[in-house]
């Protein structure tokens, strides 16, 4: 057995069974608690994305946090991750990846009201926040070595994994397939790019972030809505077959092997938790930077995201696959999806596609060089920053060379890593997280409660 194949093993372990529950549970746990803030409370937190007062310490906007935590979930999941669970667990996978969504949103909230709570100022006076700091400064210092080894995950996963290699791949790539760039010309202009937006900081980031992710998302939405309306007639069906197949195996059909109920649950609960990456402990590094006084706002604010991420637009990709019948051939991934835009708008669809694709990964590559640096603050300090930033810029470079199937599956681990210790620290601390959300609703209804006076 060789190393590749042991480290396989590893990664499959760690996102098996335990963790995948562990994820879900803690979402479960905090929907109870919080009397299912998620669907008592959506309307609310879908009106703060505008209308956040913003009158609080941080860096940044309540709408350029979640903008900057999008940009690093809304990509390659949403088009890579959804065919491909559902080319392997079958149209079932959509159903489990609804339902790690539904409590994944009670966990983001819970990470976001957090990462208000208990963040901090770094030497630069840039406001630091997130897990690491969640837990040193919730838990008590005792329980810092979690935070460590969040924070050594954090950085090994933004400069091996998910930041770099497997993004820049996807963009050279793609591109080369649709326009024959060669992919080290792309990973020369990419990395350039990127050096721009990263030495800019937090605040550059935010910025780009708020203007590519909203307007990609819109049209990538308005696509898979014109596929949806071409076979409208068939969303009954399609609907009953995602129920159906959920809890049922999925019999093989032309390139599609069959899928077990067993596998339907772990690729979508998998793909799911990879999307929107509720739990996993990165989406709060960002809202920590948020300027609001209210730790409870930032969390419905954050909250937000993953119902953007997987309720929308997953499952708009996920319909528009299975409406499509792509994933009953022989296509899988990027593909797959590219298939189903073919159908709708003949040549023009697979190379806006490769544009969508490569937007979105551009924004996951800006989000997680943010995430990485946040980590990296918190265990060398503000000096070696620029540092940071010069290695990240030349690992996008590299990315672009090499294809190492290895530091892939080392960065799938300790992406699974992160979550350990961040819903360690969630669990802990659930009775500050209901005491703020208590505190922030009567806000809410002293706030009404004095409108209508002042208006009767």
């Amino acid at each position: 057995m060789n190393l590749i194949d042991v480290l396989n093993q590893v990664n499959s372990f760690i996102w098996g069974p335990p963790l995948l529950l562990l994820l879900v549970g803690t979402g479960i746990s905090f929907s109870f608690k919080l009397g299912f803030l998620q669907i008592t409370k959506l309307p609310t937190a879908l009106k703060l994305i505008f209308k956040a007062e913003n009158n609080g310490s941080g860096d940044i906007s309540s709408f350029g946090a979640l903008c900057t935590a999008l940009a690093a979930t809304v990509g390659t999941g949403n088009i890579v991750g959804v065919a491909t669970a559902i080319k392997i667990g079958g149209p079932g996978a959509l159903f489990w990846m609804w339902i790690a969504a539904f409590f994944g949103m009670a966990t983001k909230y819970a990470e976001g009201v957090l990462a208000i709570k208990y963040r901090t100022k770094d030497k630069n006076g840039q406001v630091s926040g997130g897990p690491m700091y969640y837990i040193v400064n919730g838990m008590g210092n005792k329980y810092k070595p979690l935070a460590i080894f969040f924070a050594i995950s954090g950085v090994l996963v933004a400069l091996l994994g998910i930041g770099t290699f497997t993004q820049v791949n996807s963009i050279t790539d793609s591109i080369n397939g649709s326009f024959g760039i060669d992919p080290r010309i792309t990973g020369i202009v990419l990395a350039l790019l990127v050096a721009l937006v990263v030495f800019g900081g937090l605040k550059n980031i935010s910025k780009v972030s708020t203007t590519v992710v909203p307007f990609m998302s819109a049209i990538y939405i308005l696509i898979c809505l014109l596929i949806l309306i071409r076979s409208f007639d068939k969303i009954p069906s399609t609907f009953m077959l995602i129920i159906k197949s959920a809890f049922t195996p999925t019999s093989a059909f032309g390139g599609f092997v069959g899928a077990s109920v067993s596998m339907a649950i772990r690729n979508g609960i998998a793909r799911g938790v990879f999307s929107n990456e509720s739990g996993l402990g990165s989406a709060p590094i960002a809202a920590a930077a948020a300027k609001t006084e209210w730790p409870a706002e930032q969390g419905l604010i954050s909250m937000t995201g993953t119902f953007i991420d997987s309720l929308i637009i997953c499952s708009l990709t996920g319909f528009s696959l299975i409406l499509s019948g792509v994933w009953q051939g022989d296509l899988n991934g990027a593909l797959m999806t590219q298939s189903a835009f073919e159908s709708v708008l003949p040549g023009i669809g697979p190379l806006f596609l490769t544009v969508s694709l490569s937007l979105f990964a551009f924004t996951t590559i800006l989000g997680w060089s943010y995430y990485g640096e946040r980590c990296f603050e918190f265990l060398f300090g503000t000096k070696g920053i620029s540092g940071y930033r010069i290695v990240f810029v030349f690992m996008v470079l590299l990315g672009s060379f090499l294809k190492l199937e290895i530091v892939w599956i080392i960065a799938d681990i300790v992406n699974g890593l992160m979550a350990i210790p961040n819903l360690i620290a969630l669990l802990y601390l659930m009775p500050v997280v209901a005491r703020e959300t208590k505190i922030y609703m009567d806000y809410l209804t002293s706030k009404q409660e004095d409108y209508i006076y002042t208006n009767l």
